[in-house]
């Protein structure tokens, strides 16, 4: 086998707070940090991370079939996330390349933590009133009364990992009546977490506020759209700590002007980075922050911890924990 050259690709976080993570990763092979453009090109891609055969990616770029496609050896995609939609498994599987995930109990407590967070500042008006008082405006305190979360319908679009530890603090914290739609979760799942299991419908109609914890699937994709928008309670608070493109921001907009969205905060976006230019941030009342939902130390040394832990065990030839495409002519018998 050729030597191992390590490609830390798009990542804002890993190395940069954690220094024993790159020097654990010195000792398997050579090390280089790339930054690209989410959109590149596949096989531009593919040139640019020639020779080199393990990779630490984050949510983006995307590696497609055409970067597969035109890429030299490559034993292992290690996700610094838990998501892998910015991969193509298909193509990677053809082309022996094992992709592995951070176990989704990482990150459950990180995200799932400021998801609420996000979600109070919004219902609480926290960064308007913050902003008056750096204004100098102490006195329009008044302008800024905001809503409870305490007994509250809080309905939950995915109720997995993150969606789950939600509901436990929604419930034990707030005292909330917690509703979920997840197709792929059973009522016998939702009922060990006190959650009622609903219909889209339902949960657009009962909920004061929607938390979405989903998975990014073609089905997915947009569910947040106009129609949903119209169908929710006046006055929605909508937290989104999952993929940006589960919503249509379009619709979000359009919500948020005509006073059908009460308040919005986000932590993802279809398209990232963000900037100040944003159409969401003509807006008051939204929270947009830059996809930090896992960035605690606790949840950023344990995501780094499990990712040296892929390079180290497919350097042995041995399968990562957590591998997504687990087929490879790299792994021993």
């Amino acid at each position: 086998m050729s030597e191992n050259k390590i490609a830390i690709v798009n990542s804002s976080s890993f190395g940069k707070i954690f220094k024993k993570h790159i020097e654990s990763l010195e000792k398997v092979g050579s090390v280089k940090f790339f930054n690209f453009d989410q959109k590149i090109p596949g096989k531009k891609l593919a040139d640019e991370l020639h020779g080199y055969n393990m990779i630490i990616s984050s949510v983006t770029p995307f590696f497609t079939k055409e970067f597969f496609e035109h890429k030299d050896e490559l034993k292992i995609i290690s996700r610094h996330g838990i998501g892998y939609n910015n991969i193509d498994l298909d193509a990677a599987r053809k082309h022996d390349t094992i992709v592995s995930i951070i176990p989704a109990l990482v990150e459950r407590d990180a995200v799932s933590e400021q998801n609420i967070t996000n979600l109070l500042a919004i219902m609480r008006r926290i960064g308007e009133s913050s902003r008056n008082v750096l204004a100098d405006k102490w006195e329009n305190r008044a302008s800024f009364v905001g809503n409870t979360l305490f007994n509250k319908t809080v309905g939950l679009i995915g109720i997995g990992n993150t969606g789950s530890g939600m509901a436990q603090i929604l419930r034990n914290g707030f005292r909330c009546n917690v509703i979920s739609y997840d197709p792929n979760k059973s009522k016998m799942y939702m009922d060990q977490f006190g959650v009622e299991k609903v219909s889209f419908e339902e949960l657009l109609k009962r909920s004061d506020a929607i938390c979405l914890a989903a998975n990014l699937t073609d089905e997915s994709y947009h569910m947040i759209n106009q129609d949903a928008v119209d169908r929710m309670k006046d006055h929605v608070y909508i937290s989104n700590s999952a993929r940006g493109a589960l919503v249509d921001e379009d619709a979000i907009v359009a919500g948020l002007i005509n006073g059908k969205i009460a308040g919005f905060a986000t932590d993802v976006l279809e398209v990232e980075p963000g900037r100040k230019d944003h159409q969401y941030l003509q807006f008051e009342n939204v929270i947009m922050t830059p996809h930090t939902g896992a960035y605690t130390m606790e949840c950023l040394e344990a995501m780094g911890d499990k990712c040296v832990q892929d390079i180290e065990l497919m350097a042995d030839g041995k399968l990562p924990v957590r591998s997504i495409q687990n087929q490879s002519i790299y792994i021993k018998e």
